[in-house]
């Protein structure tokens, strides 16, 4: 794919969505790094219920760390793999609390550090808390990259580095969150609604399902 379509594809994407973000409900950065990290496997809309009950109760992290371990899971059992969430939770609101004055660092070293949270969840929060122009690659990203050939690659980080060096610098702050909510609504895994697709001329699929 060339530097000409892959402009054309960020340029509609933005017409059609000028201001994207994130589908999970937060109101602080802390907020969303708790949200991102039980979104791990879990629908955004399944963390967003199980938010709304915590961060009424409990939404920094010394309120979570008197919750204990056990009264975070009575919160979040709804979502999968909730157990070892909670665990990661705690530990991370512990050592928020002891070495960053229960702020949320804005470094990726520093973030990947915290329990639970891996690159994805780190570029999630850097991008989408602090402004910063990180594409967390998940399923979706993923298939929508490799599917219409914007950033092709046999694995999550090739992918990434891709995405950050041929997105055109105008577009990379909100690339994460077009080409995650395209994936999720219209470049579906199993048939792809190519006849609803606002780049579907310029993609490179092969295998397009036009209606």
């Amino acid at each position: 794919m060339n530097k000409q379509k892959r402009t054309e594809i960020f340029e509609r994407l933005r017409a059609a969505n000028p201001h994207p973000t994130t589908e999970l409900h937060y109101t602080t950065p802390f907020e969303l790094l708790i949200a991102v990290i039980l979104s791990a496997q879990a629908t955004d809309k399944g963390v967003n219920k199980a938010t709304a009950r915590l961060f009424a109760v409990a939404n920094t992290p010394a309120e979570i760390l008197a919750l204990k371990e056990d009264g975070l899971k009575h919160y979040i059992k709804t979502i999968g793999l909730f157990n070892s969430k909670a665990a990661n939770i705690i530990k991370t609101c512990a050592i928020l609390k002891e070495q960053y004055n229960s702020e949320v660092p804005q470094t990726r070293e520093s973030l990947e550090a915290l329990p639970g949270v891996g690159r994805k969840t780190a570029n999630v929060i850097l991008n989408t808390a602090f402004g910063q122009p990180t594409i967390a690659v998940d399923t979706h990203i993923f298939r929508v990259s490799n599917r219409t050939r914007i950033a092709p690659g046999k694995n999550v980080l090739e992918v990434e580095r891709k995405l950050v060096r041929l997105i055109p610098e105008a577009f990379k702050l909100d690339a994460h969150h077009w080409l995650i909510l395209h994936g999720r609504y219209v470049c579906v895994a199993r048939k792809p609604r190519c006849g609803a697709c606002v780049i579907e001329d310029l993609c490179e699929y092969k295998q397009k399902v036009v209606e």
